[in-house]
């Protein structure tokens, strides 16, 4: 009983004991967090997407308390509404941004790329990607699988069943960034709105040389440079046989639109141009009766005196 009375007032002192000390080292090194990381973590909308460049919402925080300007630092999802609350917890102006949407880079519908295979197996965009081209000739083209879709947590993308390609709802975009990520064929990509949700860019990312581009699909852009050509404000590069549009330098003239021979370039959200109006021609003057030209009035013949009719033979002469 002794042996076990002293054994328990041990276990106690020498947890009492590391009690006291695992206090006081945690008092010693202890980091003081600021509290205006809780208040900020509260204002922002909590999907930790990763489309900040950070980690999560609380790392985007954190590093907004540590900043000393809000350039930089933006909030996809929330904008540039929840910026404003987080400057306002800050003491901070935040940055003008302006809204960007995901577009896909894709316009190889089943219409226009053939079926060379079929692929049955796991429906990863991943997977086949790393297996082989795909179901079409097409090395560059979205694969279909949808990996896009799953990693939205917006519900801004689907699958449309009749081309087979990824669309996205603009108004529920958020530009996080999660389906940029997740397309193995970098097909997607964050582009600037534009006034009025118009935008212009190239729907093809296919690097091979026009021929076998267009053999592969019937909208591939053949890198022929006839839109770099007409492009007044150089807002279009042609590089590895494909072309790209600057959208910090597009003006959305829509010249390029016009003189693309494959329909490669797309035009967004622009109303459609009005048919041309038919020439009215000015009315014509009925023409005029023709005048019916006098006829000639024929003269009399004078009548001639009638000749001697002579004798049928000479004895009823004499």
């Amino acid at each position: 009983m002794n042996l076990i009375l002293i054994a328990l007032i041990t276990l106690g002192v020498t947890g009492l004991l590391a009690a006291l000390i695992l206090y006081f080292v945690a008092q010693r090194f202890k980091v003081e967090e600021d509290p205006r990381i809780d208040e900020v973590v509260e204002v922002l909308p909590g999907a930790n997407c990763g489309g900040c460049g950070f980690a999560g919402c609380r790392a985007l925080a954190e590093a907004c308390v540590k900043a000393d300007s809000l350039d930089g630092l933006l909030c996809p999802v929330g904008g540039q509404e929840v910026m404003k609350q987080v400057g306002d917890i800050l003491g901070l102006q935040p940055a003008a941004a302006e809204p960007m949407v995901a577009v896909v880079r894709c316009n190889g519908t089943c219409a226009a790329r053939p079926r060379t295979s079929e692929y049955d197996g796991t429906r990863s965009c991943k997977i086949v990607n790393s297996l082989y081209v795909g179901e079409t000739g097409c090395a560059f083209g979205c694969l279909g699988c949808g990996d896009c879709v799953n990693a939205c947590q917006f519900g801004a993308i689907k699958m449309n069943e009749e081309t087979g390609l990824p669309e996205v709802d603009d108004d529920k975009c958020t530009s996080c960034g999660a389906c940029v990520k997740a397309c193995p064929r970098h097909i997607i990509e964050l582009r600037k709105k534009g006034p009025k949700n118009r935008r212009v860019f190239v729907k093809c990312v296919s690097k091979d040389k026009g021929a076998i581009a267009r053999k592969n699909c019937l909208n591939a852009c053949i890198g022929c440079g006839k839109c770099q050509k007409e492009c007044p404000f150089e807002a279009i590069t042609v590089e590895n046989n494909v072309a790209y549009i600057d959208w910090q330098k597009c003006r959305l003239c829509r010249k390029c639109v016009a003189v693309c021979p494959t329909g490669a370039i797309h035009e967004v959200n622009f109303p459609p141009k009005p048919a041309p109006k038919p020439v009215e021609e000015a009315p014509q003057p009925a023409p005029k009766p023709a005048e019916e030209t006098p006829k000639p009035v024929e003269e009399p013949k004078p009548e001639t005196a009638p000749q001697n009719v002579e004798p049928a033979n000479k004895e009823e002469k004499q």
